[in-house]
């Protein structure tokens, strides 16, 4: 039998995956900085600034999983990071409805997180990214909300969940041999790798949620549908309402409490549907013709 992957070690599948993009961070810091401080009330500077972080999303996330897969597999290539059918069409649905029903724990989450003392200096930089997010968001007619959708909501969900749960997941959770501590573990890189420690809790806990999600459903679709439903409300909320860009809106405990509840629940009906096991995405080779692979 002709095996389905080139590399079999999950160890060297990771070396590989993050291999580029520490290249590229690693020559990012070595190249000198100006200084000059950037003009963000020129909406030109600004639309530049939102293209370069499209670019530099498509370059840090989906150029690396494309070599990952080009390397690891020997054919299907997006079959196996994740492009497919999820196994019941309500899954969809349900991913956009967990997400929204996720958003009061997330808000409560991230007044915890505020509470937590960080360095100066790690809060400075924060500061700044906040400014340039304002900057990003401020919309003097509807077509800029739109743009920012697609920019800041549709191609960040694209391009990290293509990365994150398409390819990391799927390595962590076969060194681990446990799905749930791979996906805690893909959530945990997920929200440490975004630099804003801020909203760490709040964003660790999505990227579990959407870990979730891809597991049981099989399908990258659903993680990616929920993961833009999630950025494109706070894109058009924080368009009307900056002032919640830095801060999170009051969340009453109890609304919060049935906020995560409705979570676990919708978690425990896509597991119910669910016919994923470790066999059918990390043993294919082993399994017969008739047997689905779901990665």
């Amino acid at each position: 039998m002709i095996g389905h992957l080139r590399i079999k070690s999950p160890w060297r599948q990771l070396a590989i995956l993050l291999a580029f993009p520490l290249v590229l961070i690693l020559a990012g810091a070595l190249m000198p900085t100006e200084s000059a401080p950037v003009n963000l009330t020129d909406p030109q500077v600004v639309n530049g600034l939102k293209w370069a972080q499209a670019i530099s999303s498509i370059i840090l996330f989906v150029l690396p999983t494309f070599l990952f897969a080009v390397f690891t597999f020997t054919g299907k290539y997006t079959y196996f990071l994740g492009f497919k059918k999820a196994e019941h069409t309500n899954m969809y649905i349900l991913a956009a409805l967990c997400i929204l029903m996720a958003f009061p724990f997330v808000f409560w989450l991230g007044q915890l997180n505020q509470r937590i003392h960080l360095p100066s200096s790690i809060v400075e930089l924060e500061n700044k990214a906040s400014g340039q997010m304002e900057a990003f968001f401020k919309s003097n007619k509807p077509v800029d909300v739109f743009v920012n959708v697609i920019i800041i909501g549709l191609l960040p969900a694209f391009c990290e969940e293509l990365f994150f749960r398409g390819a990391l997941q799927r390595i962590l959770i076969q060194i681990t041999r446990n799905s749930w501590v791979g996906i805690i573990l893909t959530g945990f890189l997920f929200s440490a790798l975004h630099l804003q420690f801020q909203g760490f809790f709040p964003r660790m806990f999505l990227g579990v949620v959407l870990g979730a999600l891809y597991w049981y459903s099989g399908s990258l679709w659903t993680c990616i549908v929920a993961h833009f439903v999630n950025n494109a409300v706070q894109v058009i909320a924080v368009s009307f309402a900056p002032k919640y860009i830095n801060t999170n809106p009051d969340t009453p405990l109890l609304a919060s409490i049935i906020s995560g509840v409705a979570v676990w629940a919708i978690l425990w009906y896509y597991r119910r549907q669910s016919s994923i096991t470790y066999s059918k995405v990390y043993r294919i080779d082993e399994l017969t013709p008739t047997n689905q692979f779901i990665a």
